[in-house]
């Protein structure tokens, strides 16, 4: 094993989406998203979901509080180091981040791409788009990519835990005829990890859905973009509700196992324009809560943190001083 290797990695950097957190932010930040491939009029109309949540993601709020969770559970299991939060498409941006990590004096990092699924868009990019920071700071930084959590315990559990939250509000009477619907963004057939993309949900979907119980359950993609003529993974969800209906299912409980926290595509794409197509099918719909920083999820991050750091040969010293940067 190198040298190189044999260093004790003395930071985290977790890195996920971004989003606008002011009505100002939305704009640009769609703007930044899209790189002038989408028309204004386009743009206008997306922008318009966020208005309806005062104007803002809670994204960056809520990955900072799982790389503030993370930090702590981290001490708590003697690594004590610091937790850097980069994003993608918004402030703290990856190049920004960075050059806080070099300020700092940081080498070593152990890298947590918040996305549960591997597919070109939610893994390669990130790694793509990092590898150019770390290009366009020059700074000399080593990065470990921490493995997905699609299949691990904590990740299950919660998942599992908040789908049951919901079958409970449902009138016992009904229960039993109830279907849960997961679902996890759409990608087109064109990735070049379409096939374990599928896998990965398909392997999560039927883990969480073995530990409700006797429940009917299906696999569902939402939020689809791109040309029209391109095909994508399908069924849409509201095409998948609207079947449902049509076979006499009263209620289904939906499931965004595919997102580890809210974003606009859980709170409008499922929790708005989803739950509407459900009402006026005239379906009991109940949509279950994303993992965000729930400690079973939290201590799964700090597994793979761990397996990460160990699996190299290079565990990290004690520093009681970390703490998390955006």
């Amino acid at each position: 094993m190198s040298a190189q290797n044999q260093k004790p990695f003395d930071s985290v950097l977790v890195t996920a989406f971004g989003g606008p957190e002011k009505p100002d932010d939305v704009l640009p930040f769609l703007n930044r998203v899209t790189q002038g491939r989408v028309p204004p009029q386009r743009l206008e109309a997306v922008a318009r979901h966020y208005t309806l949540f005062g104007g803002r993601s809670p994204v960056n709020e809520i990955t900072m509080a799982q790389a503030e969770a993370l930090q702590l559970t981290l001490r708590k299991r003697g690594r004590a180091l610091p937790v850097y939060v980069a994003m993608r498409h918004w402030h703290p941006l990856m190049t920004e981040t960075l050059l806080r990590m070099k300020a700092d004096g940081v080498r070593r990092a152990v890298v947590i791409i918040m996305s549960v699924l591997q597919s070109k868009a939610s893994w390669d990019q990130y790694q793509s788009d990092l590898a150019d920071a770390v290009s366009e700071t020059a700074v000399d930084l080593y990065l470990a990519y921490a493995k997905p959590v699609f299949d691990r315990p904590g990740f299950i559990e919660t998942m599992a835990r908040h789908a049951h939250e919901c079958l409970h509000r449902i009138p016992e009477p009904n229960r039993p005829g109830t279907h849960l619907v997961f679902t996890a963004h759409s990608i087109p057939y064109s990735d070049p990890h379409v096939k374990g993309y599928v896998e990965q949900l398909k392997h999560a979907a039927m883990v969480v859905a073995q530990r409700l119980g006797d429940f009917r359950w299906h696999i569902a993609y939402q939020s689809r973009s791109g040309r029209p003529q391109d095909a994508w993974l399908e069924p849409d969800v509201n095409n998948l509700l609207a079947d449902l209906k049509a076979q006499g299912v009263a209620s289904v409980v939906v499931v965004p196992i595919g997102f580890v926290c809210d974003n606009i595509e859980v709170l409008f794409d499922l929790g708005t324009q989803a739950r509407q197509t459900a009402h006026e099918a005239g379906m009991t719909f109940f949509l279950a809560k994303t993992v965000g920083d729930a400690p079973p999820y939290i201590d799964t991050l700090a597994d793979t943190v761990i397996e990460e750091m160990e699996c190299r040969g290079a565990p990290s010293p004690s520093n009681p001083d970390s703490t998390v940067s955006p």
